[in-house]
């Protein structure tokens, strides 16, 4: 007779897969081990000091707005459109871990970023936001991450809270995903580093490192949420971070100068949706950048400003 021996629950496999794919494609199940979790919290490296010119510029009651020409690999073809990148700072609740509506010395300085992008796939439109919510003080990771994709056949959204461990909540339209509650070990995320640049590009983590990709990358290719083996590099105006497993590498170009903006990205990727491997290249290119109290610019007459970032 054979021995059979259970496995402890600790080890039991976990379905994380997160995908967003079109109305005809079937919905793909990917397993990952549960990973294990230590609850110890570490103790915060000191802070990085902020300069003048940072307080002058990101504390002045406006956000950077910066608009980008998009060629987005979708289904194994290139479709034009525009991204947006939108930086401000903003108080953040350490518990609640949304925007504060008052202050309060607990409360946690953060350079948000909202990234968006819109392209069409054929007769129907894709909309994408990212929100990274990553402390100034330079000195742990983002505190939250959010992610939601919306097209015609549906749409999905990805939460990552930074607590004692990252806790990921995931809902989907999808038979097969619904809705998925689950935590990783803290590590880099991808989502945090274009924020950390901002801050200080010499900052960013180099060399081989471990890294949770992009919560719109890992939708987008049909990944497991988890994290990747990377190789990072950062050259003068250049940071670049390649995940060998996923035949996956993005490049940021930056202004090496203060404020450090960011002057357009590439992402390479190999296409697995036909019969053939091809490799595609998505491309932003940068369009114009604003500083702007945008969320007092909400009438009519205020539409101008689109033209201004070449978005009409």
């Amino acid at each position: 007779m054979k021995r059979i021996t259970l496995l402890k629950p600790h080890y039991a496999i976990a379905i994380l897969l997160i995908i967003i794919t079109s109305c005809k494609e079937h919905t793909i199940t990917a397993t990952a081990p549960e990973t294990h979790i230590t609850s110890k919290t570490d103790e915060l490296p000191p802070k990085t000091p902020l300069s003048s010119d940072f307080k002058e510029y990101w504390y002045n009651g406006e956000a950077e707005i910066t608009s980008y020409k998009l060629e987005q690999a979708r289904y194994g073809e290139i479709r034009k459109g525009t991204a947006v990148l939108v930086f401000v700072t903003e108080d953040f609740l350490p518990e609640q871990q949304v925007k504060a509506d008052n202050y309060s010395k607990n409360n946690i300085p953060v350079l948000k970023l909202n990234a968006t992008k819109h392209f069409n796939t054929g007769i129907y439109p894709y909309s994408i936001m990212q929100s990274t919510f990553y402390p100034v003080a330079n000195n742990q990771h983002a505190i939250k991450i959010s992610a939601s994709i919306q097209e015609w056949c549906g749409h999905v959204y990805t939460q990552l809270n930074n607590r004692e461990v990252f806790k990921i909540q995931s809902h989907s339209y999808f038979q097969g995903e619904a809705d998925q509650n689950f935590n990783l070990e803290k590590t880099w995320t991808e989502n945090e580093l274009w924020t950390k640049l901002r801050i200080d590009p010499k900052s960013l983590p180099v060399g081989q490192i471990s890294v949770i990709p992009s919560l719109e990358s890992t939708r987008l290719h049909h990944n497991v949420l988890q994290p990747q083996e990377a190789i990072a590099t950062l050259k003068a105006d250049r940071y670049t971070i390649s995940f060998p497993e996923l035949n996956r590498t993005l490049t940021i170009q930056f202004n090496p100068k203060f404020p450090f903006n960011i002057e357009g990205w590439e992402e390479t990727t190999v296409n697995t949706t036909s019969s053939k491997s091809e490799t595609l290249t998505t491309k932003a290119t940068k369009l114009e950048t604003l500083k702007s109290d945008y969320w007092n610019k909400k009438t009519n007459a205020d539409e101008k400003l689109r033209d201004t970032l070449k978005l009409q």
